[in-house]
């Protein structure tokens, strides 16, 4: 999917640092160099008279075009009171002018590197310190002041004589490269952002080689076919390469060693590869590990079949602090059609094909190679602005919010101890490894074992399978003509119908979301959800306010459920607004209020002036425009070009279901205020909390927003049951009715409750204020059926107590 973000956790007692500009405030009652004996709480720190200085110098490794800062990351980084220092000219290669960083609140130094060194607490680069001279200039190693803290990409495994002597300085630092790569620490993961880039930039390099068409087409001329691209590996890099080359139109397959990679590639409308060997490749980090010998060797056979037939071969597989796997080799390389074009983009550590030439573009057997080392580089301005963005939500993560220009290095954090090589000079890695899960209990041993042998793929017969396929449609048709015997009602079956239209419409709708606008599309359906505010509403009595306690219930449903409409479609749009570029044309979308209009002032003409008996026509056809509406909202966010007018067109369809659903009670002056407050005050409420969260932190504020659809949907079913089984159950012939009516309100409390609770969880791992790392119990399967189990009977359990006319809640 989809993008994630956290803000570090802050201990008020235990282990933690506090980077300060001249690094040397004492915490009362501690040692600020012992981390793992301070005791003190945060508020007896010693206040700070000048802001820590962040510093920016220009990257002197040849060919780097990057700059580790642009002026947006940086003027957030000078609101939050850090002070930010720019060597002149840092940013000219990305194409960030010096102008652009005095107005965003940066010095400009324009003496020279060692001037900003030596004035810097901590340096932001995007490659490690030289520990040599290069482009014969200077080693940066040498004019790093000591005990101060650099950040940026370090690959410690490779560089130890760096490590060494940066450690001699009492250097603390931090990998950008080390952070671990888990869901709370995506919005600082630089190394996704990078291997995105260079997946698009790898195409498009094979792209400008090749000399042909992507797309294939039919001319006058003839019949053009698409290219063939292969993709090895289902990585950030690789992913971003099949979604690139399938929209220059080439034919994509792909392959890698994890299972769970091939929805991914699928969903992107490339083709899976696979080999006769069942064996998982999934690795830690998100990586894949070393496969066998025999996976191995059926997958090299698979990449010789493939190497004859492909355009463009482009392969991204690595596995961490080792060399890339050689996967392509010499003999499959001549195999491969004159012009082909291969891009390898493990090229840096070695190249998966053998005969790349790592940072060269060559030509060999008529089979063009692209062994660049530097494609995020290639594309400086995007690659710089997304690294940006890494640097500032890492630094902001172990910046207080009660206090500004200050970092804090709590050790406790996984990502920050994940992170740190060095801490005043004092080697931190490799990070302790993350406790391990108890291990199962071990097997009762076989009499007799014997080597398990490998078991060819077995041939599926198509009849027996189309046989198969046949039984289960036969199966469910006549289940669904079942459930229409045992129907206790015709509204039953109407509802059952329209409950599964919807789902299929909702699946292929949401099928043909575009993978980038995952979160957008989990963003405007939980608004949509927010629709639970009708069944709150059709609940809610009284007077301005509710007379008893299920209708309050019912209006504290409808106020919860507006405060996601509101928050929901508001947090939509910031999300959406970040693809909007500056250059991009006016959108105009604002005109879509116009049918929104149309609908609600010819829905009102109709209500008042419609025939008695015509109104629930009019209802219906209302609903139905209103749901269509919604099913546009979230059709358009299949491209990025219609998606922020797919989020005005979800507002309309809302808008219009609640409106109708007035006209449809038709409440009384004081009830309709009653509605109307619920409604106006939860939705400002809820657009308030939106606008004024941090981007980093909209993804829980989507979970949060979710809770509350869970706990809407709980209060709405108790408030029904406490509404309708006195009015049921008094009559015998209402009986199986009111049996039903208890299931959903079962059903829907139980379910509400697991989404409200579980949307909770997600929150508080995605806020950092819970360990993101999943919870494995021992014998969790059977543990989750006993559960199931007791839900089960509970069920049963509730449907045999009857109902309580004096108190319609007891049975809950």
């Amino acid at each position: 999917m989809p993008l994630i973000y956290f803000r570090a956790q802050m201990c008020r007692h235990g282990a933690y640092l506090q980077l300060l500009q001249a690094s040397k405030v004492r915490l009362k009652g501690c040692n600020v160099k012992r981390l793992t004996t301070c005791t003190a709480p945060v508020g007896h720190q010693k206040k700070l008279t000048n802001a820590m200085r962040i510093a920016v110098p220009k990257e002197i490794h040849p060919g780097e075009r990057r700059v580790s800062l642009t002026p947006q990351a940086t003027k957030v980084l000078t609101g939050r009171g850090f002070e930010v220092l720019v060597e002149a000219g840092a940013g000219n290669n990305a194409k960030f002018p010096d102008g652009d960083y005095a107005a965003a609140g940066a010095k400009l130094i324009k003496s020279g590197s060692r001037d900003l060194y030596k004035n810097a607490d901590c340096i932001v680069k995007v490659r490690a310190p030289s520990l040599i001279n290069e482009n014969s200039t200077f080693a940066e190693v040498e004019l790093l002041r000591p005990a101060s803290i650099v950040v940026s990409l370090v690959y410690p495994a490779q560089n130890k004589p760096l490590v060494d002597a940066l450690a001699k300085k009492e250097i603390t630092l931090l990998a950008l490269d080390c952070v671990p790569r888990i869901s709370r620490a995506q919005a600082f993961d630089v190394l996704s952002s990078m291997a995105n880039i260079a997946g698009y930039k790898g195409v498009v390099e094979a792209a400008a080689l090749y000399g042909r068409f992507f797309a294939g087409q039919i001319t006058a001329a003839g019949r053009i076919p698409p290219a063939k691209v292969l993709v090895v590996g289902g990585g950030v890099a690789g992913l971003s390469a099949i979604n690139t080359a399938r929209g220059l139109g080439a034919t994509v397959c792909a392959f890698d060693t994890r299972e769970a990679v091939r929805e991914q590639v699928e969903s992107l409308g490339a083709e899976f590869l696979t080999v006769n060997i069942k064996e998982s490749g999934e690795g830690g980090g998100g990586y894949a590990k070393e496969m066998s010998k025999e996976y191995l060797d059926a997958e090299m056979a698979l990449f010789a079949k493939q190497a004859k037939e492909v355009d463009i071969l482009i392969t991204s597989a690595l596995i961490p602090g080792k060399p890339a796997p050689k996967l392509i080799t010499k003999a499959m390389v001549d195999t491969m059609k004159p012009g082909s074009v291969i891009v390898d983009l493990a090229a840096e550590a070695g190249g998966n094909v053998e005969t790349t030439r790592p940072g060269q573009l060559y030509t060999y057997n008529n089979v063009i190679h692209v062994g660049y080392t530097d494609l995020p580089s290639r594309l400086a301005g995007q690659s710089s602005s997304l690294f940006a963005n890494n640097i500032a939500n890492f630094l902001l993560s172990m910046a207080p919010k009660d206090s500004r220009g200050v970092l804090e290095l709590n050790l406790q954090d996984e990502v920050v101890r994940g992170s740190m090589v060095l801490h005043k000079g004092k080697l931190m890695w490799p990070p302790p490894p993350p406790p391990t899960p108890p291990a199962k209990p071990a097997p009762p041993k076989a009499a007799a074992a014997s080597p398990t042998p490998v078991i060819p793929a077995t041939v599926v017969d198509p009849r027996i399978a189309k046989l198969k396929s046949a039984l289960v449609a036969s199966v469910g048709v006549s289940g669904l003509v079942g459930i229409g015997v045992g129907s206790p009602s015709l509204a039953f079956t109407q509802m059952l119908t329209t409950f599964g239209l919807a789902g299929i419409v909702g699946y292929h709708t949401v099928w043909g979301v575009t993978p980038a606008l995952h979160s957008p599309l989990m963003s405007v359906t939980n608004a949509i959800s927010g629709i639970t505010a009708v069944g709150g509403m059709l609940l809610m009595g009284g007077g301005v306010l509710p007379g008893t306690i299920p209708q309050s219930m019912a209006a504290v449903a409808t106020l919860v459920s507006a405060v996601n409409i509101g928050g929901g479609f508001v947090v939509t749009q910031r999300m959406l607004n970040m693809f909007k570029l500056p250059t991009d044309a006016p959108e105009y979308n604002s005109l879509f209020m116009i049918p929104a209009l149309a609908l609600l002032s010819t829905y009102g003409y109709s209500v008042f002036s419609a025939h008695p008996s015509a109104l629930d026509s009019v209802h219906q056809a209302a609903y139905l425009a209103s749901s269509l509406c919604c099913i546009a909202a979230i059709t358009a966010l299949a491209s990025q070009k219609t998606s922020r007018l797919g989020n005005v067109v979800g507002v309309t369809g809302v808008t219009g279901g609640l409106a109708v659903t007035l006209g449809l009670l038709q409440p009384d002056p004081a009830l309709l205020t009653q509605m109307l407050a619920c409604l106006s005050v939860g939705a400002g409420v809820g657009a308030f909390a939106a606008k004024r969260i941090e981007v980093t932190d909209l993804p829980q504020m989507v979970a949060l927003f979710h809770s509350l659809v869970g706990i809407a949907a709980v209060l709405t079913c108790i408030a029904n049951y406490a509404i309708e089984a006195p009015l049921l159950f008094a009559n015998e012939e209402l009986v199986a009715a009111g049996n039903l009516m208890k299931t959903v309100a079962y059903l829907g409390t139980y379910i509400g409750g697991v989404t409200f609770t579980g949307s909770l969880i997600a929150f508080g791992k995605l806020q950092g204020l819970l360990n993101s790392k999943p919870l494995l119990l021992p014998y969790r399967h059977a543990l989750n059926a006993s559960l199931v189990g007791i839900s089960t009977a509970g069920l049963a359990g509730f449907l045999a107590t009857g109902a309580s006319l004096e108190n319609p809640l007891l049975p809950l």
